[in-house]
């Protein structure tokens, strides 16, 4: 059985975080792993970010991501100030848990299947290579954000 995504395999389980330096170098002793690089989230005129359906070019972040498993990362997310779902996240519920990932193909597709089970697109974005997008879907009823990654390579 395939699901409202095509998929049930997690790709990644997304943190957000007030000091992506700071939990990086927890979760490496944690995990036994290397310190990762923080990567911040790329420029506008390649993320093209929207939030709540409007275009975001202030929402900027850090990351930091962690290797797991086969197919399966941790990311750390430190948002700036501006309105984001990393940002809205951070000020109602502080750190925390902020969604589950999976790789899909055909996000357009995707999203539209997600937002006709229920679900709702708040943000969206292109990866700061240009090499896939990003969607973040409210899923109040899973009780967490969705976000569904395509690598267009």
């Amino acid at each position: 059985m395939a699901g409202v995504l095509g998929t049930h395999l997690i790709a990644q389980v997304g943190f957000i975080v007030e000091d992506v330096e700071k939990t990086k170098r927890e979760w490496a002793k944690f995990l036994g792993l290397e310190v990762p690089e923080t990567q911040p989230i790329g420029d506008y005129e390649i993320t093209q970010t929207t939030y709540r359906g409007e275009p975001a070019p202030e929402a900027y972040c850090y990351m930091a991501f962690f290797d797991v498993n086969p197919g399966l990362q941790i990311e750390l997310i430190q948002p700036n100030d501006k309105p984001s779902t990393w940002r809205d996240f951070l000020n109602e519920k502080g750190e925390g848990m902020h969604h589950i990932a999976f790789q899909i193909k055909d996000s357009k597709a995707r999203v539209a299947d997600a937002e006709a089970a229920g679900l709702k697109l708040i943000q969206h974005g292109t990866y700061g290579d240009g090499g896939g997008e990003y969607n973040y879907l409210e899923a109040p009823e899973l009780k967490c954000i969705i976000e569904l990654l395509e690598s267009y390579n």
